[in-house]
């Protein structure tokens, strides 16, 4: 891990920017915890991709979670931002546009080219972020994700011990895979599903849910579009992390 720039913004959270082998990223600490007498909690922040188009959204999640003495990271999904692309994915997302504009069905074999790649990627790169966070002092477990790609937070949640809880976003596509994957799932689960989401399957989301193992899972749905999760869902994401890593 290379840190390239620090910026300290506003109510003491320091914010960094690093490089993970050729992984861009971005790390906010609390200042009055950071090196404290105790290491703070860490939170994964997931995104669709575009991390310089996502910042204004992560900085305020990071920003909210500092408050609450999180420290918070999250990096660059896989052939998005100035990452290079990935083929597969290139055309897959060709394909789902071509075929929500003739109104056709985007069937799982789509879904599958257009999301499996990137979590076979992603995932070993979030635990490998994870190794080179916990061996800097002042951050510790446990570790929380928020955030999509919901198929990505599903692995990780399955695939990494050290993850304790987890807010997953409801506004993705879910390959066959996930399914099954997520009856592994074990940790205690908050889902955010937007009821107006009419890019993506409700009763899939509602049906993944339904599919998670763990016996402690909340679903929090509220009406309105992809983009139009009220403010209040993250206070309430901020106080699951504080009874689930504090």
């Amino acid at each position: 891990m290379r840190f390239t720039t620090e910026q300290h913004l506003e109510h003491g959270v320091l914010e960094r920017r690093f490089t993970l082998g050729e992984v861009p990223g971005i790390l906010w600490t609390p200042e009055t915890r950071t090196p404290g007498p105790a290491p703070a909690p860490l939170i994964l922040l997931g995104h669709p991709g575009g991390l310089d188009r996502m910042y204004p959204r992560l900085v305020a999640r990071a920003r909210s979670a500092a408050a609450r003495g999180f420290a918070s990271a999250t990096i660059e999904l896989p052939g998005s931002g100035d990452r290079p692309p990935i083929a597969v994915v290139e055309q897959a997302r060709a394909d789902l546009r071509q075929a929500l504009r003739a109104g056709t069905p985007v069937g799982d074999d789509l879904v599958d080219r257009l999301i499996l790649p990137l979590a076979d990627r992603a995932v070993p790169e979030w635990r490998a972020l994870l190794d080179a966070l916990l061996a800097r002092p002042g951050i510790g477990g446990p570790v929380g994700y928020a955030g999509g790609v919901i198929a990505i937070g599903t692995r990780l949640a399955v695939t990494e011990p050290r993850l304790a809880a987890a807010v997953l976003f409801a506004g993705s596509f879910v390959p066959r895979v996930t399914f099954e994957e997520a009856r592994n799932v074990d940790i205690p689960l908050l889902v955010l599903l937007q009821w107006d989401d009419h890019g993506n399957d409700r009763q899939q989301a509602l049906d993944l849910f339904d599919a998670f193992g763990t016996t402690e899972k909340t679903l929090h749905a509220n009406l309105g579009g992809h983009t139009g999760v009220p403010q209040f869902e993250a206070d309430d994401g901020d106080r699951f992390f504080a009874r689930h890593l504090n």
